[in-house]
């Protein structure tokens, strides 16, 4: 890389870091990045991978806060994330690219609906249960880890609004407050993506020059995306996530 290459692919970790905190879809940004300064896709995907692991890391640290009293939660859908990150991992190396052109756009739509009318729906999930007189799981039950078991197989794969799909299952399916949930769905994201850089560690061609400076940059990105993320009320974090998806399918679909 020349250098203001180098700096180009900085500038993307850090905006991917803060991004993927608020949201996720960093990848949106920096995949195309490393494109562009020459990288073939499947080695721009793993080193992509790889670097994103601190700026999760940095993410889920800067929501601790939200974080405090879901540690059981954590661990029972940290479970699924890890199984469903090991798995997309490995389809990325056995799959040809194509597989999930088609049915991510579409997921990524459904996820958005979800998002914004989460409020409603959830809303409607208590009436029924009020009903029912059955009290809420509070870690979502086999329905959620369920479904972040297949958006975790999705992330290991590409990740690309893998967070906007969290977001939306999580919205629907736990009876908590939106900052909170977007801080587990910051502590799942970092355990994809280190799933999948572990095993990619052993199997996969890497540009390392690539992963550290998206490291560097998503480590300070994630930092960033907290102190931002956290100040948003959740009308606009409702918002800024369907804005986010909506450029997500726009950009998957003319990839």
């Amino acid at each position: 890389m020349t250098i203001w290459e180098a700096v180009a692919v900085c500038a993307a970790g850090i905006a991917a870091g803060g991004i993927n905190t608020v949201v996720g879809s960093g990848t949106l940004i920096t995949f195309p990045v490393l494109l562009a300064v020459g990288l073939p896709p499947v080695t721009a995907n793993v080193s992509n991978t790889i670097g994103l692991v601190p700026g999760s890391v940095s993410g889920a640290i800067g929501y601790r806060r939200e974080l405090r009293g879901q540690g059981r939660r954590i661990l029972r859908l940290g479970a699924a994330a890890l199984l469903g990150g090991l798995t997309g991992a490995i389809l990325l190396l056995t799959l040809p690219s194509s597989a999930f052109d088609m049915i991510v756009p579409v997921l990524i739509a459904v996820a958005l609906v979800l998002v914004v009318f989460q409020p409603r729906l959830a809303a409607a999930v208590r009436r029924r249960r009020a009903r029912k007189n059955s009290a809420a799981h509070p870690h979502g039950g086999l329905p959620l880890q369920s479904g972040i078991l297949v958006a975790s197989a999705y992330g290991g794969y590409f990740g690309a609004a893998q967070g906007v799909i969290y977001m939306a299952l999580m919205g629907l399916l736990l009876n908590d407050d939106l900052q909170r949930i977007n801080a587990v769905k910051n502590v799942l994201g970092a355990v994809v993506n280190g799933v999948a850089a572990v095993f990619f560690l052993f199997v996969a061609d890497i540009d390392w020059q690539a992963v550290v400076l998206i490291a560097l940059g998503s480590a300070a990105g994630g930092q960033l995306g907290a102190r931002i993320g956290r100040k948003l009320a959740p009308a606009v974090l409702r918002g800024v996530i369907v804005a986010v998806g909506l450029v997500a399918i726009v950009q998957l679909t003319l990839r």
